[in-house]
């Protein structure tokens, strides 16, 4: 036989008598009792008190029970106590309209011990069933936060591990693949309420983004360093290999896709990314020679980033631009490798994107 619950009862009766005969009863019984003579003073009570359970009369002073009741309900701290209405009405209305305004039972006047030890205790048992669910409920969502953040930060370390892979074989640095993951972001950010875009980006979407970036060339360790790491121009046939580097990183990414038993979206990006991002609005680009819109979003928000970042940076091979004359060559893309709409955004909010740049520069 289990024990019976104890709790604190804010007892809410304006006739002394009635009060003190149900205080006693509940002592008895083993309960904590408080005790309030009017409704004002009920509400304050239970504030500040916070008790298990009310036992409340509908006939009272200043505001009579139903009155109370609603207050209660109005603070999200009382709205959970239960409420057992005292009453010497007796009708099916009465129990009805109790019930509407929030009670979970009621107790007809006069009081007998035994029913009103048995209604209180059935409905501490169920309070306290409740707060239990809730401490639970409260535990299992935190502990699906903690993991959600723990594979969260697994995945970023995964994908700056193997873009670290790509970068130390390559002349491109560190700060490169920092940079145009936040070029993307912001990008990305400065035309989701675009008319044309805006069901495509959203908080979620731009997160993926952003995580995926900086894959976008890791199938460059699929490249021989002769070539990769090549000072001067390469050879035509070099220069059909190195470009094979796009379908050697998608292809690397597929791969990891079919080991997971679920889709994650950051692959599925990360996978367009490294295979497209070399494609160009006029379908002038590689691998594929993908036109227009063709050629998915997240790669043409790539193609600026790279491209962008790729012109100012110093590399063995070549100077970089100054951000004058970068913006004059990423202008004269609109159109061409570039799609319009992008392009011009970026063009737009150029400052933001320098600002980028210096904040992460490669350091000498």
């Amino acid at each position: 036989m289990h024990t019976p619950i104890k709790g604190k009862i804010l007892v809410v009766e304006d006739s002394p008598v009635q009060a003190e005969m149900i205080r006693r009863m509940l002592i008895n019984f083993g309960h904590r009792v408080i005790v309030a003579i009017d409704g004002e003073q009920a509400v304050n009570l239970a504030r500040a008190e916070m008790p298990d359970l009310i036992l409340l009369d509908i006939i009272l002073p200043i505001m009579n029970g139903y009155a109370v009741i609603d207050q209660l309900q109005l603070s999200k701290i009382t709205r959970e106590i239960p409420v057992i209405f005292l009453t010497s009405m007796d009708t099916q209305e009465d129990e009805e309209k109790g019930l509407q305004h929030g009670a979970v039972d009621y107790v007809t006047k006069p009081v007998k011990p035994d029913i009103l030890r048995a209604r209180v205790q059935t409905h501490l048992e169920l309070h306290e069933a409740h707060k239990h669910l809730e401490d639970e409920n409260h535990f299992l969502e935190a502990e699906v936060d903690k993991r959600m953040k723990e594979n969260e930060l697994v995945q970023n370390v995964t994908i700056r591990a193997l873009a670290r892979l790509a970068e130390i074989r390559d002349n491109e640095t560190g700060p490169h693949i920092l940079r145009t993951s936040i070029y993307v972001k912001t990008l990305a950010q400065i035309l989701r309420d675009s008319p044309k875009f805006k069901h495509q980006l959203n908080d979620h979407s731009i997160h993926v983004l952003a995580k995926s970036a900086p894959l976008h060339d890791i199938g460059k360790v699929g490249i021989p360093d002769a070539i990769l790491r090549k000072p001067g121009r390469l050879t035509p046939l070099e220069w059909t290999i190195m470009r094979t580097h796009a379908q050697l990183g998608a292809h690397a990414i597929e791969q990891a896709e079919e080991d997971t038993e679920t889709s994650l979206d950051f692959l599925t990006c990360s996978k367009e990314i490294a295979h497209w991002h070399h494609e160009k609005w006029d379908g002038s680009g590689y691998p594929d020679g993908l036109k227009w819109d063709e050629i998915p979003l997240s790669a043409q928000l790539m193609a600026v980033a790279d491209v962008f970042d790729a012109l100012i940076s110093k590399r063995v091979y070549k100077p970089g631009f100054s951000y004058d004359e970068t913006r004059s060559i990423m202008a004269a893309g609109a159109g061409g490798h570039f799609n319009p709409i992008i392009i011009q955004a970026f063009l737009d909010h150029y400052d933001q994107f320098v600002t980028i740049a210096e904040e992460h520069q490669e350091q000498q």
